[in-house]
C-alpha cells in the first residue's frame, strides 16, 4: 500500500513539474552574440553610435508594435515589464535593446570631436545610469525567465554597465573593478563552452575588458603600471574599449600638460626658441613622444603599418603646433622680439616637420621595394610596379629641397644649420640615383633597351658621384654606404643585360621582319586548326575544346577577312559636266496670271 502511495506521489510530482515548464517557460538568449552581430552591422565597426543608436530606436519602436505593447495612443501611459509580462521572448529583447539605446547614446556623447564639455557630460552620465537600469532590470527578469545561460549572461552585461558608469565617474574604483572582474569571470567560463562562434567572441570580450581591470587597479594602487603601458593597451580595438580610450587620452593630455609646464624652450640646430603658449608646448610634448616609438631603441620591432600610424600623428601634433604659433604671430603687436621668436619657431618646427616627412616616405620605399620583390603569392595582390618608386623619390626630392631651402633662408646660419644643408643636398643625389635607376627599369620593362641602357649608365654615374662624397664625409652612415654600394652593382650588371638584351634583339630584328612580312595576307592569317562551328553548324561538335586545356575556341574568324566590293565608275562622274541635258521647259507647269498681274505685271 506504502508503495502505491509512493508512485502516485512521484506521478503526481511528475505532472505538476511538466504543468510549471508550460505556465512558466524558460526563454534563452545569447546576449554576447546578439548584440556583436547588431553592433557589427549597424554602425560599431566604424565608431559610428549615431547609427546604432538609431537603430535600436527603430528596433524598440517594431517591437512594442509586433507585441502590442504600445503606451496609449494620443496621450503617454507607462506599461511596465514585469515577470508577470514576459509571456515570449521578444519582451526580454525589448529591455535588452532600451538598454544599449541608453547606452550608445551616452557613448555619441563620450565620442564627440572636441569631447563633451560640462553640460553634455551630465547628460552623458544620466544616459548611463538609465543604461544601468535597464541592465539591472533585464538581468533580474532574465533571473526568472531565462534559462541558465541567459542567467549569466544577463549578470555579466548587468556588471559591465554598472562598471561603465563608475568608471567615467571616476569615483568608487574598487566597486568597479569588482564589477569588471565579475564580468570577466562569467566570459570566461562562457568561454568553454558553446560553439566555436560563442568561444571566439567570450574570449574577445575577456580581452576588451582587461585593459579596464588593469586601469582599475592602477587608480586603486595594486598596480604599479605605467603610462607607456597604458598607452600600448590603448592601442586596442573593439567597442567595450572606446570609453577606456577617452579616458586615457584624458589621463594623457593632463599628464602632458604636467609635463609641458617644464618645456620653457625648443631646440633645435643650436637655436634656442622660448615657448610661452601652453598648447604649442602640450602639441611639441606629444610629438616628441611619438618619436620615441618611431626613432627609439625598439623602432625596429614595430610593424611599418604602425608605424605609418604613428608618422600621422607627429604630423597632425606638429601641424597643430604652427597654427597655434601662427595665431599668436597674427595677435602679437609690434614686439618685433616676440615676433622673431616666433618665426624662428615656426621656422625650426616645419624643419622637423619636414625631416619627418622625408623619413616617412623613406618608409614607404621600402615597402614598395619589398614588394617589388617579393614572389607573389596570391594573384588577387597588388602588384608594384617601377613607376610608383619612381613617383615616391620625387616626392623625396621635393622634400629634401624644401628642406634645404628652409634651413638656408636665414641670415646668420650655424654651422649645424650648414651641415644639414649639406646632407639635404647628399640625400638629393642619392633620390636621385635611385630615381634614374628605377626609371630604368620601367624602360626595361617596357622593351626599350636603348632608352634603358643610358638610364642605367647615368644612374650608375650618379651613385658614384654619391659614394665618393659618402664616403668623404665626416660621419658617414655605413649603411647608406651598404646600400650605394648595392645600387652601383645593380645599375652595372643592369648595364651589361641590357646591351646584351639589345644586341640579341637587333640580330634578331632582319629574321623576325621577315617572318612578319611573309605572314601578310589580304584574307587574313587565321590558320584553321580544325571547323570553325560557323562552317560546322550542321553537325553537333564543341568548339570550345577541352576543358582541361586552354585552347582558343573556334567559333568565327576575327577580325574578318577583306572582301572586294564594287564601287562606282569613275569614267561617268568625270564626264558628268560634259553632257548636255535636254530642255525640260515644255514640261514644266506654267503659272496662271491674273488680270491685274498683266497689267502691272
Amino acid at each position: 500500500m506504502a508503495k502505491g502511495d509512493d508512485v502516485a506521489g512521484m506521478e503526481i510530482d511528475q505532472n505538476s513539474s511538466a504543468l510549471d515548464q508550460i505556465s512558466n517557460p524558460k526563454f534563452s538568449i545569447n546576449v554576447l552574440q546578439l548584440l556583436k552581430s547588431a553592433q557589427m552591422q549597424h554602425g560599431l565597426r566604424f565608431g559610428d553610435y549615431a547609427r546604432y543608436r538609431r537603430y535600436c530606436t527603430a528596433r524598440l519602436r517594431r517591437l512594442y508594435k509586433s507585441l502590442k505593447f504600445t503606451h496609449g495612443r494620443g496621450k503617454y501611459t507607462k506599461r511596465a515589464i514585469s515577470s508577470s509580462t514576459v509571456t515570449e521572448v521578444r519582451f526580454l529583447h525589448l529591455v535588452l535593446y532600451a538598454a544599449e539605446r541608453a547606452w550608445s547614446h551616452a557613448m555619441e556623447k563620450k565620442t564627440l570631436p572636441d569631447g563633451p564639455n560640462a553640460r553634455q557630460r551630465i547628460y552623458l552620465i544620466g544616459r548611463l545610469r538609465k543604461a544601468v537600469k535597464w541592465a539591472t532590470q533585464f538581468q533580474e527578469l532574465c533571473a526568472i525567465k531565462g534559462d541558465s545561460r541567459t542567467s549569466l549572461e544577463a549578470e555579466a552585461y548587468a556588471s559591465y554597465m554598472k562598471g561603465s558608469l563608475l568608471f567615467e565617474q571616476d569615483e568608487h574604483w574598487d566597486i568597479a573593478l569588482k564589477c569588471f572582474k565579475s564580468a570577466r569571470a562569467v566570459y570566461e567560463e562562457l568561454g568553454k563552452y558553446g560553439d566555436l562562434e560563442n568561444q571566439v567572441l567570450c574570449r574577445e570580450r575577456v580581452e576588451e575588458l582587461e585593459p579596464s581591470i588593469r586601469y582599475c587597479l592602477h587608480k586603486v594602487g595594486e598596480s604599479n603600471i605605467k603610462t607607456s603601458e597604458l598607452v600600448q593597451i590603448g592601442e586596442m580595438e573593439g567597442p567595450a574599449l572606446d570609453l577606456f580610450k577617452a579616458k586615457l587620452e584624458a589621463v594623457m593630455a593632463e599628464a602632458r600638460s604636467q609635463q609641458a609646464a617644464s618645456l620653457t624652450e625648443f631646440h633645435w640646430l643650436g637655436h634656442r626658441f622660448p615657448i610661452s603658449n601652453a598648447k604649442i608646448r602640450v602639441a611639441i610634448l606629444k610629438a616628441q613622444e611619438l618619436e620615441k616609438d618611431t626613432n627609439g631603441p625598439g623602432a625596429d620591432s614595430v610593424p611599418t603599418e604602425k608605424k605609418l600610424a604613428i608618422f600621422d600623428k607627429i604630423f597632425a601634433a606638429y601641424s597643430e603646433a604652427r597654427s597655434c604659433i601662427r595665431n599668436d604671430l597674427a595677435n602679437t603687436g609690434n614686439s618685433e622680439s616676440i615676433k622673431d621668436d616666433l618665426s624662428g619657431l615656426d621656422k625650426a618646427i616645419g624643419a622637423v616637420l619636414g625631416e619627418r616627412t622625408i623619413e616617412r616616405n623613406q618608409l614607404l620605399v621600402h615597402i614598395a621595394k619589398n614588394k617589388l620583390s617579393k614572389v607573389r603569392d596570391d594573384k588577387n595582390e597588388k602588384v608594384t610596379k617601377p613607376e610608383e618608386l619612381v613617383r615616391l623619390y620625387d616626392l623625396l626630392l621635393q622634400n629634401a629641397a624644401d628642406l634645404s631651402d628652409l634651413v638656408s633662408s636665414g641670415r646668420d646660419r650655424k654651422p649645424e644649420e650648414v651641415a644639414l644643408s649639406e646632407e639635404c643636398e647628399l640625400k638629393s643625389l642619392v633620390f636621385r640615383a635611385e630615381r634614374c635607376f628605377y626609371l630604368a627599369k620601367s624602360y626595361s620593362l617596357a622593351g626599350k633597351r636603348v632608352e634603358a641602357y643610358a638610364l642605367f649608365c647615368r644612374a650608375c654615374s650618379l651613385a658614384d658621384d654619391a659614394l665618393k662624397k659618402l664616403q668623404s664625409s665626416a660621419n658617414a652612415d655605413q649603411v647608406a654606404i651598404k646600400e650605394l654600394k648595392m645600387l652601383y652593382n645593380d645599375c652595372r650588371s643592369n648595364i651589361c643585360i641590357e646591351h646584351a638584351t639589345g644586341v640579341m634583339e637587333e640580330e634578331k630584328a632582319p629574321e623576325n621582319l621577315s617572318e612578319k612580312i611573309s605572314s601578310i595576307s589580304l584574307t587574313g592569317n587565321y590558320k584553321k586548326l580544325e571547323k570553325l562551328l560557323m562552317e560546322n553548324l550542321e553537325n553537333y561538335e564543341s568548339a570550345v575544346g577541352d576543358p582541361t586545356t586552354k585552347s582558343t575556341p573556334h567559333i568565327s574568324v576575327f577580325p574578318p577577312a577583306f572582301q572586294a566590293v564594287p564601287r562606282n565608275p569613275v569614267i561617268m562622274d568625270l564626264a558628268y559636266n560634259s553632257i548636255d541635258f535636254p530642255s525640260l521647259e515644255n514640261r514644266m507647269k506654267k503659272d496662271k496670271k491674273s488680270l491685274l498681274s498683266r497689267l502691272w505685271g
